[in-house]
């Protein structure tokens, strides 16, 4: 038998085992791998996988420490074996934990072994580092030795944590295939949480009893708990997918929240909050309620000029053009501590809720209806609707009230104009702090107009050689994104980004409305353009300069996860040829047509000749921006098309 055949014979036996005991318990003796775990050397139902995470468990529940004092004890297990050692970058292990004022979180019992057949090497103290990350929490790091192809790592710990607050959960789905995932929770009757179950995929195991007198506290009645067992088998591995929102969405996980602790001398703490509570505790929070209470301060360091300007709304703007000039970005965000308005303004430098509160302030100076809005970006995950979650949150912006239109703001992004969030803000919801009437929650919608438009005036000139111009204009998010390429680029690198190939010489760039971001970006610039000569015939690719979509970005033949651009999408690209005497068309491509999902995109391109001239118009809209994961085969295939537009249609010329 070969070697790829016995792979597979191995894994075949390890997969059913695993199936033949569905809805079984898997168990796993640490320092014990089994015989067909330290024999697999591939895992034919994901090739491209470079390991395979063969059991974990996680294990939460609570006990009595050093006399009395109640602790949350979290036990990890977890196997991995390596398939790919190359490409394998899971060597490394960190574990976060929390530190708070008076106390913090504690790792124990640490072991790690790097198993290679029947040798074993582990990782000893002195390998293990404790790192502080912030004055809030600290990991704890260590990195597996002598891993190889078909290596078994595995490890194990403890954290002990006086947090309640801080279960946490488990997550199920890893960046590998996994083939068991088990979390077992412990849970006093005095300890009330919210649980929930993201991602979409089934629990293979769920099961729920009561343990009587599971914890024991000297003196009080021992405490009846609920005991809970999650999980979840032959896991795919969580592979990220263009487009889409933060992978904390969609990971098969079971999240916790504590609601509620009753104490042994009988008090109720209560931790799950309703939004009044929110509401109450926020005007009077020193980093953030606190902070909104400095109009008076912002007022008096705004220009005469813009206090005085009638309109509201051009005074709104003149306002958030100040802020944004003011303040440079620390490069910090910040929402529930570290923020601190005055001396920011001062300094002229602040974190991301200071410079957006000043803002506040300043138009709450300037009698204008400006309110803080809590948001959470796209990297960080959508929050949570249903009950208050603070720690969803990660940015504060602002809403503001003119005329009964209201506009986000946020002042960060020096390259973003009035009325438009930046993109990483795009991102579901976000909660309003109305203090006066009470929170609500407000869509974070992008802005509508967001075009490309490209004018290309191009002239038969030498042998194989055409001239001409090239005219530019962006809006929206379009504007944006180039405006930051613009920032932070040299003028050189600019023009060699936009030279694509060797054929394209680009002279006499210019800029126009940089700065002015209530203009459109203009960038217009003249170009030679070389083609490939064939004896008396020229190939023309038309859209030899930069599109907003060069390539088709789905690939893949399924996609799992819901599309979402961020924003609606608009481009047009207008050719004009000038064949002089030089040339005359010997075949033009043909006029084509294509719609998505009931028009909500478009896409045409439309050939003419007349006169020795010929006239290209290029259109592509996208009017919606999020779809769901079934739409995909529809979107895949309407952007293959729209690229197979650009890139297989050239024009035939020939030599007069």
């Amino acid at each position: 038998m070969s070697l790829k055949s016995t792979s597979l014979f191995l894994f075949i036996i390890i997969l059913n085992s695993f199936l033949l005991q569905a809805q079984q318990r898997q168990v796993a003796e640490f320092g014990e791998p089994t015989d067909l775990e330290i024999s697999m050397t591939s895992f034919p139902k994901d090739p491209e996988a470079n390991a395979v995470v063969l059991f974990e468990q996680g294990k939460n529940h609570f006990k009595e420490v050093n006399s009395r004092y109640i602790r949350l004890i979290k036990e990890v297990h977890r196997k991995i074996k390596v398939i790919d050692a190359k490409n394998f970058n899971g060597g490394t292990i960190e574990i976060p934990l929390l530190i708070g004022k008076r106390s913090e979180e504690q790792i124990k019992n640490i072991q790690a072994i790097t198993h290679n057949g029947i040798l074993k090497k582990y990782v000893s103290s002195d390998q293990i580092f404790n790192i502080n990350q912030s004055k809030d929490y600290k990991v704890t790091r260590f990195t597996f030795p002598d891993i190889k192809d078909g290596s078994v790592l595995e490890y194990t710990y403890t954290i002990e944590s006086p947090f309640f607050f801080n279960f946490n959960g488990w997550q199920f789905q890893n960046n590998f295939p996994t083939l068991y995932s088990e979390f077992i929770s412990e849970i006093p009757g005095n300890f009330k949480y919210n649980r929930v179950l993201k991602g979409g995929r089934k629990l293979d195991i769920d099961e729920a009893v009561i343990n009587k007198n599971c914890l024991y506290i000297d003196g009080y009645t021992p405490a009846d708990c609920e005991s809970t067992i999650y999980a979840m088998k032959n896991i795919p591995a969580f592979k990220s997918e263009n487009y889409m929102l933060a992978k904390s969405n969609y990971l098969a996980s079971v999240e916790y929240e504590l609601r509620e602790f009753l104490d042994y001398s009988g008090s109720k703490n209560s931790f799950s909050k309703t939004w009044d509570d929110v509401d109450d505790e926020f005007k009077t929070d020193k980093d953030i309620g606190r902070q909104l209470n400095n109009n008076n301060f912002l007022k008096k360091n705004l220009p005469e000029n813009i206090l005085t300007i009638p309109d509201d709304l051009k005074r709104a703007k003149a306002i958030y053009t100040f802020i944004q000039d003011h303040f440079k970005w620390n490069g910090k965000q910040r929402l529930f501590n570290d923020v601190r308005v005055r001396d920011a303004f001062e300094e002229k430098v602040g974190n991301t809720s200071e410079i957006n509160l000043a803002l506040i302030n300043a138009l709450q100076g300037a009698e204008l209806d400006a309110k803080l809005m809590l948001v959470s970006t796209r990297e960080n995950g959508l929050p949570t609707t249903t009950y208050p979650v603070l720690t969803d949150f990660n940015r504060a912006i602002v809403l503001l009230t003119v005329d009964n239109e209201k506009f986000l703001l946020d002042a960060v992004d020096k390259e973003v104009p009035f009325g438009i969030i930046p993109f990483q803000n795009l991102n579901g919801k976000g909660r309003v702090m109305d203090f006066k009437n009470g929170s609500y929650w407000h869509p974070l919608t992008p802005h509508k107009k967001n075009g490309y438009y490209v004018n290309t005036q191009l002239k038969a000139s030498e042998e194989g050689l055409f001239t001409g111009k090239i005219n530019e204009i962006r809006t929206g998010y379009v504007a944006i994104n180039e405006r930051k390429q613009i920032s932070n680029s040299n003028y050189q690198d600019y023009v060699n980004q936009k030279e694509k190939s060797a054929t394209i010489k680009i002279t006499d760039l210019t800029v126009k409305n940089k700065t002015n971001l209530e203009e459109p970006l203009k960038v217009d610039y003249n170009i030679d353009l070389e083609t490939e000569l064939i004896g008396d015939k020229v190939y023309i690719n038309p859209y030899f300069f930069e599109t907003y979509f060069s390539e088709n970005p789905f690939k893949s033949d399924e996609r799992s996860f819901p599309i979402n651009f961020g924003y609606p999408i608009s481009t047009t690209y207008l050719v004009s040829i000038d064949l002089g005497d030089k040339y005359k068309v010997e075949q033009l491509p043909k006029n084509k047509a294509l719609n998505l999902f009931d028009k909500i995109g478009q896409c045409t391109v439309i050939y003419t000749e007349n006169n020795g001239k010929i006239n290209i118009r290029f259109s592509f809209n996208l009017t919606e921006y999020n779809f769901i994961a079934d739409a995909y085969p529809g979107i895949k295939e309407f952007f293959t098309a729209m690229i197979d537009f650009q890139n297989q249609d050239p024009i035939l010329l020939k030599k007069i």
